[in-house]
């Protein structure tokens, strides 16, 4: 499979487009003006204790403050905060002893007003809320995952092979330090000691580099930055697979050109910096593809479309054979066929929009058990290539299909209508009479007042056939008689139902106020 990354940069923030044999299977946005991003670290002030919530309101510089749940502290919480305390007095020794949280605790018996405490982003600030927080401070890096004041060593599980593991297993737990947990993450396969060395001295750098700050900040304070969209897209998702990357600045194309060249080197050729003066995004039909797939309803193939409705507590979804049931000769097979074909719509929309939370598809009903297991079978395959983590349950007795997917940001929505020219978003439109009647009215001014003798209407085709239907009875011969002047009728498709134009003896436009 070829994949392609195509980057936008403006002034107003970066937009990025994941291609998959050219289509648009991810979309991320990332304003200029946001600086909350899911992996930052903050040191913040505990502003208030729910003991009813079993949670805590951290302020972290966010308009909303940040809500840190008591089961979101982690084991070593206490070892965190101790660490928090003792930083912030210069002393940035890590060997701690202090015993794991209980897991069925109380916030109140860890947290008090005021407290200083160092948090992690763990979901963005989302509609109305603050940003969800950790107090299990990570730090994802290229193949390792490093956690602090951890004596631990797992391994994703998409890692099957069994000698791999033991390998992998080994050789971290060769390199790592005491009091620190690493996560060995499935882009490790494979991988030397030294690539896994290089990574972890990054990761852990960073993890000093912290240390060194907390002496000098002051709460609420920006510890570290998770990197930026761009970067982490490349982190978690570059592979053999990609062919080429096309960014249209200098500036971001150095950055990401020498991000590339520090993971991996042999792929440095594929990052391209765009010139052209046609959009970029116009350039590699990204654009269409968007303006196609962000609509409340999206046509999949064969006269198929998904409706979408995104509501506060969940997302639903509902398929529509349209035309297609209609030319089948088996109905049960035919709507099979239609609903898998949305399944792999669906996943596709799933991903693009980084939907998150509850999500619930109505598919068309089908009677054959046999076609339900499918249908399932076959979106856990198209859902395979999501990276974000997932649960599907198979078709309930009422043909509906439930899905979580992790949600950590607001779903990306680009607006694809615009306002309506007829009725300028009010949802009403002028009576249709009343076009005809201020026609007639500006022939009777442009005739008496201004004594016109020859006029021309220029007006939608509608409104000029109505205006013309009839040769001894027709509107224009009725005025022309009556105000005694003569009259000429034109139609034009650039011009609105309730749009129309004057034009005099020499075909010059008559301004009317």
């Amino acid at each position: 499979m070829d994949k392609d990354l195509i980057i936008d940069v403006s002034d107003s923030g970066v937009e990025i487009a994941l291609l998959e044999d050219n289509h648009l299977v991810e979309f991320h946005q990332e304003k200029a003006d946001k600086h909350h991003l899911v992996g930052d670290i903050y040191l913040g002030i505990v502003k208030k204790v729910m003991p009813a919530l079993n949670a805590a309101f951290i302020d972290v510089g966010h308009e909303k403050e940040g809500f840190l749940h008591y089961l979101d502290l982690g084991l070593k919480f206490k070892k965190l905060a101790k660490f928090t305390r003792n930083a912030l007095n210069s002393n940035t020794d890590t060997n701690l002893k202090e015993p794991n949280l209980e897991k069925n605790g109380q916030i109140t018996s860890v947290l008090k007003q005021g407290q200083i405490i160092m948090v992690q982003i763990a979901k963005e600030a989302i509609s109305t809320k603050g940003p969800r927080l950790s107090g299990e401070i990570s730090f994802a890096g290229r193949y390792l995952v490093l956690e602090p004041f951890l004596n631990t060593v797992s391994i994703s599980k998409k890692i099957k092979d069994i000698t791999e593991r033991e390998r992998l297993k080994r050789l971290v737990s060769s390199i790592k330090s005491d009091e620190t947990g690493i996560i060995i993450r499935t882009t490790a396969e494979g991988k030397s000691v030294a690539e896994l060395d290089a990574d972890l001295r990054d990761l852990m750098g960073k993890w000093e580099s912290i240390q060194k700050k907390l002496a000098k900040a002051l709460p609420p304070a920006q510890l570290i930055s998770e990197v930026d969209k761009s970067t982490a897209i490349l982190r978690d998702f570059l592979t053999d697979e990609f062919n080429n990357i096309y960014v249209n600045n200098q500036d971001t194309f150095d950055e990401l050109r020498q991000y590339i060249h520090s993971i991996y080197p042999e792929k440095e050729g594929i990052i391209k910096l765009y010139k052209q003066t046609e959009p970029i995004f116009e350039h590699f039909g990204i654009a269409s593809q968007i303006r196609g797939s962000f609509g409340k309803v999206v046509t999949v193939r064969s006269g198929i479309y998904i409706v979408i409705e995104q509501t506060e507590a969940m997302c639903v979804i509902d398929v529509n054979s349209g035309n297609k049931v209609k030319d089948a000769i088996n109905q049960e097979d035919n709507l099979f066929n239609v609903n898998c074909e949305a399944a792999i719509a669906i996943a596709r929309q799933l991903r693009l929009r980084d939907i998150g939370g509850i999500i619930v598809v109505d598919f068309i009903d089908m009677t054959s058990l046999e076609h339900r297991r499918q249908l399932f079978k076959k979106m856990e395959e198209e859902m395979q290539r999501d990276k974000a983590r997932h649960t599907i349950l198979p078709l309930s007795k009422f043909g509906l299909m439930q899905i979580t997917r992790q949600r950590v940001k607001p779903i990306v929505a680009v607006d694809v209508s615009e306002l309506c020219p007829m009725c300028n978003g009010t949802g009403k439109v002028r009576s249709s009479l009343s076009v005809l009647n201020n026609i007639n009215n500006d022939i009777q001014y442009l005739t008496r007042e201004q004594n016109e003798k020859v006029l021309t209407i220029i007006c939608h085709p509608f409104v000029h056939s109505y205006i013309t239907k009839g040769v001894l009875k027709s509107l224009r011969r009725k005025w022309s008689k009556k105000y005694r002047v003569k009259l000429l009728v034109e139609k034009s498709e650039h011009l609105g139902l309730f749009e129309y134009q004057f034009l005099n003896r020499n075909k010059d436009i008559i301004k009317l106020t």
